[in-house]
């Protein structure tokens, strides 16, 4: 008799062994399936029977419907914003358009001197709110995905040249020099954008850099990465800044009435991050700065 019993425990014990591992092996199975399916795009709640599954697979499951509801909310809510900065763009674009038109006539006029004053500063002005503008709308549109960049194989040399001569003359009127050296190397990157995140630190380089000096960009080979150097010999940056030069609006305050609007290196740095490159500086008050770009080459 004893045996028997023994025997019934021993085959409830196993019988308990095998349901609860199928169960859990089903469960198992049914998360893989969940998450399969969420990674996919197409999870979808389905009829459960909650005295089947288990507690965890049913949250599981809660999980991932908040998951997807949330996705759903963000894209609609990215969709709003590309509508609303699209809107802007189109909107102020004839405005300033036609402010910039009718202050050129103006200047073209025969007007007292202090009226041709007043012209040049609203034209001045309104240049500024073209860029202020357009730059608001470039880093409106990296930060929330909608500008696509198309980063392919391309040689770097002709893209620094290109840049070179467009701020020539800018640099010209300081005498300032500009020096290329380095080989054309290969590197993944958007032509475009690429020259618009190199032209922003060459910029500041000649808006910083004292009159008779020189600048020199120099182009290096490593294993991974394609690296440019934009090297100066103007004023230099604090240690304590050279993190803050890459936030949107930072001005340091013994440059706070210079040119510009403190944008160009935060949308540098927008611009070259989405590629999967990165910026270092390299910097001493009084002492010239260096900018080193990085581009993969993969």
């Amino acid at each position: 008799m004893e045996i028997i019993v023994l025997l019934l425990i021993a085959l409830t014990a196993v019988s308990s062994a095998v349901y609860f591992r199928f169960r859990e092996k089903r469960t198992l199975n049914s998360i893989r399936r969940m998450i399969s399916q969420a990674k996919a795009g197409s999870f979808r709640e389905s009829t459960y029977d909650e005295s089947i599954l288990s507690s965890v697979e049913s949250e599981f499951r809660d999980f991932l419907l908040s998951v997807g509801v949330a996705e759903t909310k963000i894209t609609e809510e990215k969709d709003r914003i590309k509508e609303l900065i699209s809107d802007i763009s189109h909107q102020t674009k004839t405005p300033i358009a036609n402010i910039l038109l009718y202050t050129q006539l103006l200047k073209e006029q025969e007007l007292p001197e202090s009226a041709s004053a007043c012209t040049a500063a609203l034209e001045a002005q309104t240049e500024k709110l073209q860029f202020l503008i357009d730059a608001l709308i470039k880093c409106s549109r990296l930060e929330n995905g909608i500008l696509s960049l198309n980063p392919a194989k391309n040689q770097i040399m002709p893209c620094i040249e290109d840049l070179v001569s467009q701020l020539k003359e800018k640099a010209e009127r300081k005498n300032i020099g500009i020096t290329v050296s380095g080989k054309n190397i290969q590197a993944v990157f958007d032509p475009k954008w690429t020259a618009e995140a190199l032209g922003n630190i060459l910029d500041n380089s000649i808006k910083y850099s004292p009159d008779n000096s020189s600048i020199s960009i120099t182009v290096l080979s490593y294993e991974l990465f394609c690296r440019i150097d934009i090297e100066d010999k103007g004023s230099g940056i604090a240690e304590e800044d050279i993190n803050k030069i890459f936030s949107r609006f930072y001005r340091s305050p013994e440059h706070a009435q210079a040119e510009g609007l403190g944008i160009g290196l935060y949308l540098a740095r927008q611009i070259i991050s989405v590629q999967d490159g990165y910026i270092k500086v390299a910097s001493q008050k009084g002492q010239g700065s260096k900018f080193s770009v990085f581009l993969p080459k993969a």
